[in-house]
């Protein structure tokens, strides 16, 4: 379903490579989920700043050049995430990859995809 017009802003979230904003809704949002996103976006909030990492709803992407950056980057993140007694399932978790579907959109190093 196509996000109306002029209403994209709604669904946007910040990246690396910088905001995105999606043409087509997700299914199976609802408006619980909002409290949510707001306290991820409230955690993260000095990371997302950074462009180092995005979060929407409970899907995390990190990405930043280095693999020294990248490790110390990802155990602030888990680290912050136990801090707040949030959890992941490791088995859901992609590790150390160029490329990554996230939100159903591929990112690479370069560019989005769908």
């Amino acid at each position: 379903m196509r996000i109306k017009e002029n209403d994209e802003w709604k669904a946007a979230f910040i990246m690396y490579i910088g905001a995105y904003k999606p043409t087509v809704m997700y299914f199976g949002l609802t408006n619980s989920l909002v409290t949510f996103q707001t306290m991820m976006n409230d955690l993260f909030q000095d990371m997302i700043n950074q462009k180092n990492m995005a979060t929407f709803i409970d899907d995390i992407i990190v990405a930043i050049d280095t693999k020294k950056g990248h490790n110390e980057l990802v155990e602030k993140v888990l680290k912050r995430l136990e801090e707040n007694n949030l959890f992941i399932k490791p088995e859901r978790c992609q590790w150390k990859v160029k490329e990554v579907e996230f939100l159903g959109i591929v990112i690479g190093p370069q560019e989005v995809e769908m």
